[in-house]
């Protein structure tokens, strides 16, 4: 999957503007959040949230945990 895309300005900043092909393949659209990451590879561009993620699989952990607790909890 290879792109060339021109940096352009957006107001005061500057921007890219992704083709169709780009947004179809990461399931995004008009509007959404893109996260950056730095890898050794490079930088990455993703939908994906791994902090959030990381907080999901804690809140799913400690749920297990007490699940017990939590049920009485919600009687």
């Amino acid at each position: 999957m290879g792109a060339v895309v021109k940096i352009t300005t957006v107001g005061s900043s500057a921007g890219i503007v992704l083709p169709k092909e780009i947004l179809a393949k990461l399931h995004v659209e008009k509007g959404d959040s893109l996260y950056i990451t730095e890898t050794p590879q490079g930088i990455q561009l993703t939908p994906y949230d791994e902090e959030f993620d990381r907080q999901i699989e804690t809140g799913k952990k400690v749920m297990r945990k007490y699940r017990d607790a939590l049920r009485k909890l919600a009687e």
